[in-house]
């Protein structure tokens, strides 16, 4: 046998550009959101958010107004099916580069293994693009949050270690599966594939941490099976427990006398698993049950009232809760007027049910930053429309352009992110139309506020202080670009001091500057090229938390 120490073996997962991955998580960039208004539903009112653009990029940018305060996210990456697909990030690597840096050649550089093109590069391909993405995904996460990840075989192996190392492995909570299909391929090579993977895991495991996410419950439709009511009991249905235990001590082998006179010991070897003291206290409160006869052996009663207030959810999601595929399908071209601009959208019935899972409640938030055909947001708004909610969803999605042939492209959606935005546009309404007759219904929020990525909005200076004259600095121009609006600025400022980019925004004339106040006046700015004392001084007597003004 042989001792290996130090770091000549480990367990470990990893694959070539693993570090690269990770410091493309961490490397900063130069840009922003711009806000679009003519995309938008309801700019001025809604508190939900669509974002345009490579999920990356986004999530670096909303890390600090976000840090913390995201509930649940729930994403559908495409799966790896060995086809090229976006997200490349710098990681586009020929074979030959993939095999150079992975060490798989021998000493006389032969390839070590075959079949490498449709092998490791495009499992390390898809894990570069996933880990980052991660990574940033998990900072946004409140202590109480939770992330739902849909996968198929391909690479769920590969996705529950990369996310055992970014969460913990003891906050994975549950591989759930969902059924997918409803009918049998009889057609497939070996199994008919009838579901796909969704990984759950949490910020912070409850039972490790002491606090962190708790499941929500499902609720109960109407009595579950083994509770009744015999003695018309005022507390309601109940079931019952024996009252006899397989180890004690001679405190707990004492005489119970029942309703009929009888006197009863525990069965030989056992004894009863509450004390005398214990036992006729419940006897008090009517919550030991000797049978219609009152002539039994006496059970503990539990009423339905006094246990959990629903139900744990399943592991396994059967596609009469939790819909399937060609549900998901018929939705959106339901929506769409007949036309399937999607491919592959999830059941608006499946991400119901995950977000009740989630324990998402009122005013929390949730993220997709793989949003597709935004049935997440559909979701969110039914159910808010059925209890009163007021859940909000930010979803995240680059701009894919639709291909020429598809329906999509033909229909006039030439992105992705057309059909999504149209989606929740025409979910919103068709749900206000189904509920109009609920009471406050008309508060329910349908809209969204569209931001885009875009390069930063001030220009970039080269120039050192030692190589700079005064002359220059006299007639320096200003460094905002111009195309930039007020409200562009607005929407750079709020992203680097950490306001929320659903925050309320009014807009108030001071003498002649343009003055914008957010959220009560938490922010107030004011991008006017040179304004007056009085002005300065009106936004001071607003005592806001920031005062922004443009540098000139």
């Amino acid at each position: 046998s042989k001792v290996v120490e130090g770091r000549e073996e480990r367990y470990q997962f990893t694959w070539p550009d693993k570090k690269q991955s990770i410091l493309t998580a961490n490397a900063p960039i130069s840009k922003t959101l711009r806000p679009c208004r003519a995309e938008s539903k309801n700019f001025d009112t809604t508190e939900n958010l669509y974002i345009e653009g490579d999920n990356l990029e986004v999530l670096k940018l909303i890390q600090e107004t976000y840090l913390g305060k995201i509930k649940m996210i729930y994403i559908d990456p495409p799966y790896n099916t060995g086809k090229n697909f976006l997200y490349n990030d710098d990681f586009k690597q020929t074979t030959d580069e993939y095999l150079e840096g992975s060490g798989q050649f021998d000493e006389e550089g032969n390839r070590l293994e075959k079949n490498m093109e449709s092998n490791g590069r495009f499992h390390t391909n898809w894990l570069n693009m996933i880990y980052p993405r991660l990574k940033l995904a998990r900072n946004l996460l409140s202590d109480d949050g939770v992330i739902f990840i849909s996968i198929d075989d391909n690479e769920q192996a590969n996705l529950k270690k990369v996310c055992d190392e970014i969460f913990g492995a003891q906050n994975f909570i549950s591989n759930l599966i969902w059924q997918k299909k409803f009918s049998r391929s009889n057609d497939a090579t070996y199994f008919s594939t009838m579901h796909d993977h969704i990984l759950c895991y949490c910020k912070q495991n409850k039972y490790s941490e002491g606090q962190g996410w708790s499941i929500g419950l499902l609720p109960r439709e109407g009595i579950p099976s083994g509770y009744s009511n015999p003695d018309n009991d005022p507390r309601g249905p109940w079931t019952s427990v024996i009252l006899s235990a397989k180890s004690g001590s001679d405190s707990l082998l004492y005489e119970i006398k029942t309703p009929s006179g009888r006197v009863i010991i525990p069965p030989s070897g056992r004894y009863w698993s509450c004390s005398k003291k214990t036992f006729d206290e419940w006897r008090l409160e009517n919550r030991i049950w000797f049978g219609k006869n009152g002539d039994g052996t006496p059970r503990k009663k539990t009423f339905l009232s006094e246990v959990q207030s629903g139900l744990r959810p399943n592991s396994l999601l059967l596609h009469g809760e939790a819909g399937h595929n060609q549900e998901g399908k018929q939705e959106t071209k339901e929506l769409f007027n007949g036309v399937g601009v999607f491919d592959g959208p999830k059941p608006v019935k499946l991400l119901e049910l995950l977000i009740k899972i989630g324990n998402l409640k009122n005013n929390e938030i949730i993220i997709d930053f793989f949003s597709g055909s935004a049935t997440t947001a559909e979701a969110v708004m039914k159910l808010n429309a059925k209890d009163g909610g007021n859940r909000k969803f930010i979803m995240v999605q680059l701009p894919e352009q639709t291909d020429e042939k598809s329906e999509a492209y033909k229909a006039g959606y030439k992105n992705i992110c057309e059909i999504g935005k149209e989606r929740i546009r025409r979910a919103g309404e068709k749900i206000l139309e189904e509920n109009k007759d609920k009471e406050n219904i008309d508060k329910l929020d349908v809209g969204f506020r569209v931001l885009k990525t875009d390069s930063s909005n001030m220009k970039e200076v080269y120039y050192t202080p030692e190589n700079t004259e005064q002359s220059f600095l006299d007639n320096l121009e200003d460094n905002i670009k111009e195309d930039r609006t007020q409200e562009d600025l607005l929407f750079q400022v709020m992203l680097d001091l950490g306001v929320p980019l659903s925050s309320n925004i009014e807009v108030e004339q001071i003498e002649d500057a343009k003055v914008f106040k957010v959220e009560d006046r938490f922010l107030v700015a004011c991008f006017d090229g040179s304004i007056g004392d009085d002005v300065v001084k009106q936004i001071a007597d607003m005592k806001p938390f920031y005062a922004v003004f443009r540098d000139m």
